[in-house]
Formats: C-alpha cells, structure tokens, sequence
C-alpha cells in the first residue's frame, strides 16, 4: 500500500501547518507529513503555505519580509475554531522534532535556492535518519540545488497538469521524465489526474523514478492509485483513508 502522507498536517480537523495538526496527524496514523516552508527576513525557515499571512492570521504581512520574531506575534489558529486560539507559526526545526522514528516529512519548499543551505543545516539539526525526510518542490532550481548540497536526500518535483485543445494534456510523461532527468529529481509529485494511467507509469517507472500523487481524499481514486502502484498519496485526510484502505483490503 503507498505510504499516506498528511497534507499539511491534519489540516481537516486542525489549523493547516501548524504543530497543532502534524501532531494530530501522527495521531491519526499518517505514514507521513507534508508541510510548506519558506525563508524569513532573517535566514529562519518556517511552515506557512501562502506569501503572506493574511488568509490565517488575518494581517498582512509578507513572510519574506518579516523576521521569525515577527511572525511569531501572530496568531494562525483562530481562523480555524477559538479551541485553536494563540497558536503560532512553527519553524521547520520545530516540525521535523515531531517525526516519529519510521515515519516520513516531505517538506515542499515554496522559497528559491537559497533556502536550501539553512534547510542542509536544519536537517542535520533534527537527528532525522536517512529516507525520512523528503524535498518537494515546483521550482526545478530548488530541486538542483537540494540534489548539490544534500546529494543523499530524496527529491521530487512537484507539478499540475493542464488541457488544451491543440496540445492535449501536459507536461506529459515524456516530458515529466525529461524534467526530472535533467534536474536530478528522484520522481515527481504530481496532481491526481486522468492522466496518471498505467503507460504514465510505466514510462517513469523504467526510468526507475517515483511516482507520488496529490491530493486523494475519497477511496475510490485511492485504490485506483494503489493498483497503479503509486508511491504514496498525499490527503487532507490521511489517517481516515490508511483505515479505509486496509479494511478494503481485508476483505
């Protein structure tokens, strides 16, 4: 069974990105994790999705322009439910020491490049064993610069897929391979898509790189990307459909 990764934490039940739903969704069972980090005015890398921190702590400041310290003064919980009330933005430090032993962190990186030399001192920070944890990011300089300084770490590159009448679907698989050949990716994370059928995979799969698919929330698609033999499903509900899936399974 693919491994299910929380997205965001357990960001159904508890404020997206924060320690609040990452504890919960160990709680619930997830394999894994998955948060969005940026860079600060001041070097810190912490987890918060958008640019800037209107849509959960109700003010607007731009996070790259604000230092960790200012960004800690505001409250990303209430938005959520007054039970979630004065929590905080936490940094990438903070997060990773919530990764039990056998468990995954895939930390998509929403900054540039230069993010990458604070994360390589971060990890070795955490005492994270090798293969926990996992870099995804749509920006393939992001993704070549990991694979410099972190050689040993896993790398996938994130992409969405869009129609057209005159070119059809794309990237195509062809083209995802392509991309990930000349950053040095280990696989791509893509949106879950009619495009993902079996020749999709096949064609990444003999170049022997990964296939991760995001976002499943429903049991049907995920057992149709388990059949697929995907590497693991990213979900706003991921504990809920690890137990969906193995009483499928069970019977």
């Amino acid at each position: 069974m693919p491994a299910l990764i929380a997205h965001r934490g357990a960001a159904t039940d508890a404020p997206a990105n924060t320690l609040a739903a990452f504890e919960l969704a160990w709680q619930q069972g997830a394999d894994g994790i998955e948060g969005d980090f940026q860079l600060t005015r001041d070097g810190e890398i912490v987890c918060i999705h958008d640019a800037f921190t209107m849509r959960t702590a109700r003010r607007p400041r731009k996070v790259t322009r604000a230092t960790l310290a200012e960004l800690r003064q505001l409250d990303v919980g209430a938005w959520k439910g007054e039970q979630w009330r004065g929590i905080r933005i936490p940094t990438l430090g903070e997060v990773l020491a919530t990764v039990p032993d056998g468990k995954k962190m895939f930390i998509e990186l929403n900054s540039g490049p230069e993010i990458v030399p604070p994360l390589k001192a971060t990890l070795a920070a955490s005492g994270l064993q090798d293969g926990q944890a996992i870099v995804i990011s749509f920006d393939d300089q992001v993704i070549v610069e990991t694979k410099r300084l972190l050689p040993q770490l896993k790398a996938l590159w994130i992409t969405d897929f869009k129609s057209g009448k005159k070119t059809g679907v794309r990237p195509s698989a062809q083209e995802i391979l392509e991309t990930l050949e000349r950053i040095g990716a280990d696989g791509v994370d893509c949106r879950s898509h009619a495009t993902v059928d079996q020749a999709f995979m096949q064609t990444l799969r003999t170049a022997q790189k990964e296939v991760h698919i995001w976002t499943v929330d429903d049991v049907p698609m995920a057992k149709h990307y388990l059949q697929l033999g995907a590497d693991s499903l990213t979900s706003n509900c991921a504990g809920w459909l690890k137990q969906q899936l193995r009483a499928e399974l069970a019977t």
